[in-house]
């Protein structure tokens, strides 16, 4: 299936999505700014992912396969499958993981790598 765009809505399945490198890992990234939308949703591949934060945008991380920690704002938190995460503009946050682990990420607003600051 091929994407499919009319005025009001999109259709992409993750199979057609680009997949790009991120300071996460890897983000296959099926809806995105560029599609217009007010907000973003990848699927994204953490195994130790770069310290950072957004100033405007705020993130959903919602854990899909695999298990690690998360460092929020020097707090650190055990993940596993099923867990969300709630990340406000400002919170420095970063993923660890030995074998690796996918999470979903949605953005609000959709994310601008314009947005993603590192100390």
């Amino acid at each position: 299936m091929q994407t499919a765009t009319a005025p009001g809505y999109l259709v992409r399945k993750l199979s057609d999505a680009p997949s790009v490198p991120c300071p996460c890992g890897v983000s296959t990234r099926p809806l995105t700014r560029a599609d217009g939308a007010p907000c973003s949703l990848h699927v994204t591949a953490i195994s130790d992912s770069v310290r950072h934060y957004h100033r405007q945008t705020t993130e959903v991380y919602y854990i899909l396969e695999g298990t690690g920690k998360i460092e929020l704002n020097g707090d650190w938190h055990d993940l596993e499958p099923g867990t969300v995460i709630w990340i406000e503009p400002g919170t420095r946050h970063r993923v660890v993981s030995d074998a690796g682990l996918k999470t979903i990420v949605f953005a609000l607003p959709a994310l601008n790598p314009e947005d993603e600051w590192f100390d």
